[in-house]
């Protein structure tokens, strides 16, 4: 571990020390450049010319609504009454003490952790590769990745440890370990639990990290009018110091932040959305009508057909919402409740509200703001579009398009960009410090060790460039696709017969 950190240690220093000959993010894409292609690499390789792990998420997604009889629809009224706490009393007894969050802040924790910059800059990066047609595909695999959410957090809840100190701890790690031993295959349980905890560990430091930071210093370099990428390292080391103050209470102060934090900066970034909308509402139409054209017959530069847009679609709105990653189980199974099944059922609202809604609301602002004609769709084919000749990316393509309609916006956006990047760094290290202890026990050292860890890449985050950052990120998200994809087809009849227990507690 030592070796380790003092490693790491000496990259940061020789990077940080050769800044005034390279520019530090420059730097720092050097020296992410071999890894990201790497990763990139291995887990997006293709059958038949398309990435198969985008494959594995839909077609699993897919199988799973087809199995449990299209639970996104059927069970979206219960999960909204589990979440009111209207089952409540079903909980409270045996073993009702297990847990350490209500419903309630274990959603909002796990929807912090996806509501994040996806839903602002990596839904403009895929309307700037794919066009408008993108949000369609996002929309399906969102209401696709409800059933995935539901089993993936169910088998979180079943399977988790409580500690004498009634500390939970969960995720794919344990129903990987535990489940496939009851199955049978120990061996197998234990190797893809192994392979998860470390993909975590690299997805909390990347999407759950750095590309946040990198998305947050971005608005708030543009608005402050700061070019240097120094000013970027500055930026990173508030935000480190911030989260940091946040995660060192651990999943309790974490769910308190968060249930508070996470509904006022969605209902602010969604009335925000609506204001502009509604007051271009004869647009609507044309944008919807546009939306599902284009997703059967796009015309975006170099996005190759509709299996092409399909995929833009696809992967955004899966590094997105992060259904199959099983990320969000890790904070599902801290909830208070003796019925799996019962947040299993809560977990399904998260893809509808970050995807179906959020995401969808980002893209109709920009679709609308677009009909202007500020850009062309397909941009550079790397994500970046030019408007008067200046080349924005990522969040700089809805400041852009929020700038048009209301006024002093880039300080709104900058707000909310911030907010929801702090909101999903705080998750995402609960999420990668769970993984880390997994690996390398529960004591002190190991918590301090990755929590400064943590905090290191927020920095590296704000001084790197979009591209290299969130090429790392993305394989590291859809890394922890395969080894918890195992444990979903191994285990997912012990998903139906949880989910017909509690049915039947509840209907009495």
């Amino acid at each position: 571990m030592k070796k380790v950190l003092l490693s790491i240690v000496l990259v940061l220093s020789s990077t940080i020390g050769s800044a005034q000959e390279k520019g530090l993010d420059q730097q720092i894409d050097e020296a992410f450049a071999p890894i990201s292609d790497f990763f990139s690499n291995v887990v997006f390789f293709q059958v038949a010319g398309y990435p198969f792990v985008i494959l594995l998420l839909v077609g699993s997604a897919l199988f799973f609504t087809l199995y449990f009889g299209f639970p996104n629809i059927k069970y979206f009224k219960t999960a909204i009454n589990v979440v009111r706490g209207k089952y409540d009393n079903h909980d409270k007894d045996d073993n009702s003490e297990d847990g350490e969050v209500s419903h309630f802040q274990a959603l909002a924790t796990a929807v912090s952790g996806t509501v994040g910059n996806g839903n602002i800059a990596g839904v403009a990066l895929a309307i700037a590769l794919g066009g408008p047609g993108a949000t369609f595909w996002m929309i399906i695999c969102g209401l696709l990745g409800m059933s995935t959410k539901f089993v993936e957090c169910t088998l979180g809840v079943q399977y988790r440890d409580v500690g004498k100190d009634g500390t939970v701890y969960g995720g794919p790690m344990y129903y990987l370990t535990k489940g496939l031993k009851e199955k049978g295959f120990e061996t197998l349980g234990k190797i893809a639990a192994v392979v998860f905890a470390i993909c975590c560990i690299g997805g909390s430091f990347g999407g759950g990290n750095a590309a946040q930071s990198n998305q947050a210093t971005i608005v708030v370099k543009q608005l402050l009018g700061f070019e240097s990428t120094s000013a970027g390292a500055v930026i990173g080391l508030i935000l480190a110091i911030l989260v940091g103050i946040i995660i060192i209470g651990g999943i309790k102060r974490i769910a308190s932040v968060t249930e508070k934090v996470v509904p006022f900066m969605a209902l602010l970034y969604l009335f925000a959305c609506l204001y502009i909308i509604l007051s271009n509402f004869t647009f609507i139409d044309d944008a919807f009508s546009l939306i599902i054209t284009e997703a059967f017959n796009p015309t975006a530069i170099g996005v190759g057909g509709i299996i092409g847009v399909l995929m833009v679609g696809f992967k955004r709105a899966a590094f997105s919402n992060e259904a199959g990653a099983g990320s969000a189980s890790i904070a599902h199974s801290a909830v208070k409740t003796k019925y799996s099944a019962s947040e299993g059922l809560v977990a399904l609202l998260e893809p509808f509200i970050d995807t179906v809604v959020i995401c969808t609301m980002t893209a109709l602002v920009i679709i609308i703001f677009n009909f202007g004609g500020y850009f062309e769709y397909g941009g550079d084919g790397l994500g970046t579009v030019f408007i008067d000749g200046v080349p924005y990316e990522g969040a700089g393509i809805t400041s852009e398009a929020f700038s048009q309609y209301i006024p002093y916006s880039d300080v709104f956006l900058t707000i909310a960009v911030v907010l929801f990047a702090v909101s999903t760094m705080i998750s995402w290290s609960y999420y990668g410090l769970q993984s880390w202890k997994f690996l390398f026990g529960r004591g002190k050292a190991a918590d301090l060790t990755y929590k400064l860890l943590f905090c290191s890449f927020i920095i590296i985050g704000a001084a790197a460039s979009m591209n290299s950052i969130w090429a790392f990120s993305d394989a590291m998200i859809f890394a922890m696709v395969f080894p918890n994809m195992i444990g979903l087809y191994f285990l997912f009849p012990i998903v139906k017969e949880q989910l017909n227990k509690y049915l039947k507690v509840i209907k009495g």
